[in-house]
């Protein structure tokens, strides 16, 4: 399990950079879009795999610490 964590967590890492690299170039989502609709802006799918790839990150951190549940 620390294994999986650990490339959970490079994985996170490496996601989330990406994202934000591209995000950047892009023009931001503009303000009052409902979350369900995000996905019909490049730059609404890349926020949420942004957000998705901290999510990853954070648990791949969790099962490199506790690999055993404890």
């Amino acid at each position: 399990m620390r294994m999986l964590g650990l490339a959970l967590l490079a994985a996170g890492v490496l996601g989330f950079l990406y994202c934000s690299s591209q995000l950047s170039s892009l023009p931001p989502v503009p303000p009052g879009v409902e979350l369900g609709d995000y996905v019909q802006y490049e730059a609404g799918k890349l926020e949420l795999g942004r957000y998705a790839a901290a999510i990853g990150g954070f648990i791949g951190l969790l099962l490199a610490f506790f690999p055993q549940g404890r």
